[in-house]
C-alpha cells in the first residue's frame, strides 16, 4: 500500500523555512515535537526516520553517493524492515543509478519504489528495482526507457574504448531490465532504441511497475 505519514506524526511536525540556510535553498525545515523539546531537522531527513528515500534530481554521482548513504545507514538500522523508495527523475548517470541499483539489490529487506511526476532512463530503472509486487506508480507520472546516451571523442584509440564501454552498459542494463520486467532482451532492446513512453497502466502491462496507485474516495 502507499507509505503516508500517520496523521499523528503529522501533527506533531510543522513545516518551516530555516533562516540560517542559503537564500537559494528551496529544502524545507521541519520542527518536531521529541516530548523532550523542539528539533529541528531538513525534510529529507525526518523522511529517513520514516525509512523513506527521496530522488527527486538528476542521478549524479553526488546523489547516487547521498543515496547510498541513507540506504546503508537504514541497513545498520534494522536489515529487515521495508525501504521506501520516491523517484522523480529524468535519470542521470549510468554508473551512478548502477551503484544505487545494486546497493538496493544487496539490502535483504522489501523495498518499495513509488513514481511521482517521472520515472525516465535511469529513473526507471530504479523503479523496477524495487521487489517484484511492490512497485508503484501514481496515476499521472510517467515512465521512459531509452538506450544509454554518450559522446565519444578523443583519438581513434579511445574512441574505440568508449564505444566499446557504452555498448557493455547498453548491454547490462538490458538484462536489468529483462529480469526486472519479464520481457526478453531482444523486446527491451527494440523499445529502448527511442524514448519509449509509458503511463502508468502501460508500465504494469510493461512488467516495470506491479500497481497503479489510485487515492481513496
Amino acid at each position: 500500500m502507499f507509505h503516508l505519514i500517520s496523521l499523528k506524526k503529522l501533527q506533531e511536525i510543522r513545516i518551516i523555512m530555516n533562516e540560517e540556510r542559503p537564500k537559494n535553498s528551496l529544502t524545507p525545515y521541519v520542527i518536531e515535537d521529541t516530548g523532550r523539546g523542539e528539533r529541528s531537522m531538513d525534510i529529507f531527513s525526518r523522511l529517513l526516520k520514516d525509512r523513506i528515500v527521496f530522488i527527486g534530481t538528476d542521478i549524479t554521482d553526488h546523489v547516487a553517493n547521498v543515496v547510498v548513504a541513507q540506504l546503508l545507514f537504514l541497513r545498520m538500522e534494522d536489515p529487515k524492515k521495508d525501504v521506501n523508495l520516491y523517484i522523480n527523475s529524468m535519470g542521470g548517470y549510468i554508473t551512478a543509478g548502477l551503484a544505487i541499483y545494486d546497493v538496493l539489490q544487496w539490502m535483504g529487506c522489501r523495498i518499495n519504489t513509488y513514481c511521482i511526476g517521472q520515472a525516465s532512463s535511469m529513473g526507471a530503472l530504479l523503479l523496477a528495482a524495487g521487489t517484484k509486487g511492490h512497485r508503484y506508480a501514481l496515476p499521472n507520472s510517467r515512465i521512459m526507457i531509452h538506450q544509454p546516451i554518450g559522446g565519444v571523442g578523443g583519438s581513434s584509440a579511445d574512441i574505440a574504448l568508449q564505444a566499446k564501454e557504452i555498448l557493455y552498459l547498453k548491454k547490462r542494463i538490458h538484462e536489468i531490465m529483462a529480469e526486472a520486467t519479464g520481457q526478453n532482451v531482444e523486446r527491451i532492446a527494440q523499445d529502448s532504441e527511442r524514448d519509449f513512453y509509458m503511463s502508468p497502466l502501460e508500465a504494469k502491462e510493461y512488467g516495470l511497475i506491479d500497481e497503479v496507485v489510485t487515492p481513496k474516495k
